[in-house]
C-alpha cells in the first residue's frame, strides 16, 4: 500500500525550515503551506477525492478533512503520474518508492489525535506529501528520510511550497529524533517487525504513535503514552508497507521472514 524503507546510515541536516512563530493546532496560519484554489481542476478533484474516498470510509477530524481537500497532491508525484494523483491508490515516486493512497494518509493523520499546538515527527519523509498535509494542522513536524534523494528532493518541495514549520533530515529513524522530543504524534510510514523502543519513549504525555508493525502480514497499531506513563496498544486494520531497514533490522529474529 505504501512506502519506502524508514531509516538507515548516520543523520545528517539536510534542510532546516523556520519554524512558525504563532498559531495552533487546526488554525490556518497567515503563509503556511500552499495557497488553496477552490476553482480549479485539481482543487475540485481533491474535493471529490476527500468526500468518496475519505470522509465515505469513516475519517471524520475536520483538520484533517480540510487539509487533504488544501495539500496539492499532484504536486509531490512524478510529472507522468499527475493524471491519477487523486485516485484510490498509491502512485510511485523517485527512488523506487510509492506515495501511500490518501486515504491511509487521512487515516494515519487522524489516529494521531493531535492536540493543539502539537509538535510531530515523522518517520519516513518520502515524496513529503504526509508532511505537508501534517504542516497543515501541526505547529511542528520534524521528519526523517533514509535515501538522500527523496530527503532532499522532499524538503526543497516543501519549502517551495511554503511549509515553513517542516524540518528534514537525512538519516536512521530508528532512534527517533530526541533533540527535539518529546513529541504529541510519531508517524511511522515502514513497517518494523517491533516497535523501536525509542520512539515510543520520546512519545509525551497524551502522545500517540501510528505505525505498521509485522513482516507478511502487517497491522496498523496506535500505542498511545497514557499520563501515568504506561503505554496501551491498539490495532487498527490490515495493512501493506514496505519493511523498515536500517538498525531495526539488528532485532529480527532467527528465521523471520
Amino acid at each position: 500500500m505504501n512506502r519506502r524503507p524508514a531509516a538507515s546510515g548516520v543523520a545528517i541536516s539536510l534542510l532546516s525550515l523556520a519554524l512558525a512563530a504563532a498559531g495552533g493546532c487546526g488554525t490556518r496560519r497567515e503563509g503556511k503551506g500552499v495557497q488553496s484554489t477552490q476553482n480549479d481542476a485539481d482543487a475540485r478533484r481533491r474535493t471529490t477525492m476527500v468526500e468518496a474516498q475519505i470522509a465515505a470510509r469513516g475519517v471524520r477530524d475536520p483538520r484533517v478533512l480540510a487539509a487533504m481537500r488544501k495539500v496539492p497532491r499532484h504536486l509531490f508525484v512524478e510529472p507522468a503520474e499527475r493524471a491519477r494523483a487523486y485516485e484510490d491508490h498509491p502512485l510511485p515516486i523517485a527512488g523506487s518508492q510509492t506515495i501511500s493512497q490518501p486515504y491511509i494518509v487521512a487515516l494515519m493523520t487522524e489516529l494521531l489525535d493531535l492536540p493543539e499546538h502539537a509538535r510531530v515527527l515523522e518517520i519516513g519523509t518520502g515524496s513529503g506529501y504526509q508532511s505537508a498535509v501534517l504542516a497543515e494542522i501541526c505547529d511542528e513536524v520534524y521528519s526523517i528520510e533514509i535515501l538522500p534523494e527523496l530527503a532532499r528532493a522532499s524538503a526543497q518541495k516543501l519549502a517551495e511550497l511554503g511549509y515553513k514549520n517542516v524540518t528534514v533530515r537525512e538519516g536512521d529513524g530508528y532512534r527517533g529524533w530526541p533533540e527535539h522530543a518529546p513529541y504529541d504524534g510519531i508517524i511511522v510510514t515502514a513497517a518494523p517487525e517491533s516497535v523501536p523502543q525509542p520512539l515510543i519513549e520520546q512519545l509525551a504525555p497524551g502522545g500517540r504513535m501510528v505505525i505498521p508493525v509485522g513482516s507478511f502480514f502487517q497491522e496498523l497499531k496506535v500505542f498511545t503514552r497514557r499520563v501515568d506513563g504506561r503505554i496501551t496498544e491498539q490495532s487498527i486494520i490490515p495493512v501493506r508497507f514496505v519493511p523498515m531497514t536500517g538498525e531495526i533490522e539488528k532485532e529480527k529474529t532467527p528465521g523471520s521472514q
